[in-house]
C-alpha cells in the first residue's frame, strides 16, 4: 500500500504492522500479549500479531530471532524496526509514534520478512486485537 497521511488501510491492508516473535515459555514474551492488546486499541490503524516461532515455525519461516523478546515493524515501503524491544508500554508508543510520523527509516524488506508479512496477513488467528 503506497504511503501516504490521508491513506486509510482496509481490513487486508494495515499502514503498517506490528508482530512480535516470542516464544511462550519466555515471560518477557508472554508480557508482550497484553502490551500488543494495548497497542492495538491505542493505534487502530496498525495490525498486530504475537507468533511463537517454535509453534508457528511455519508462519515465521526463515526469520532469524537471536533473543527473545523480537520486535518486527514493517509497512509496504519496507522494514522500519527489527530487534529486541523489551516489553514496556511507553517505549513501544515511542515507536510507534516515530513510525507514524514517518521518521523511522525504512530498509528494503528481506525475502524472509516479505515471507512472514505475506503468511502472517493470511493468518488472522494470530493478529492481536484492541
Amino acid at each position: 500500500m503506497p504511503h501516504s497521511d490521508n491513506a486509510t488501510p482496509s481490513p487486508t491492508e494495515p499502514a503498517a504492522w506490528v508482530i512480535c516473535l516470542c516464544a511462550q515459555w519466555c515471560g518477557l514474551c508472554r508480557d508482550y500479549q497484553g502490551v500488543l492488546a494495548q497497542m492495538a486499541g491505542r493505534y487502530p490503524h496498525y495490525r498486530f500479531a504475537w507468533l511463537d516461532i517454535e509453534d508457528q515455525a511455519e508462519l515465521v519461516g526463515d526469520i532469524d530471532v537471536e533473543t527473545f523478546p523480537t520486535l518486527l515493524l514493517a509497512d509496504a515501503r519496507g522494514t522500519r524496526f527489527f530487534g529486541p524491544l523489551t516489553p514496556q508500554p511507553h517505549t513501544l508508543a515511542r515507536l510507534l509514534d516515530s513510525l507514524q510520523e514517518d521518521s523511522l527509516q525504512a530498509a528494503p524488506h528481506a525475502a524472509a520478512t516479505r515471507q512472514l508479512l505475506q503468511a502472517v496477513q493470511a493468518a488472522p488467528a494470530h493478529w492481536v486485537k484492541g
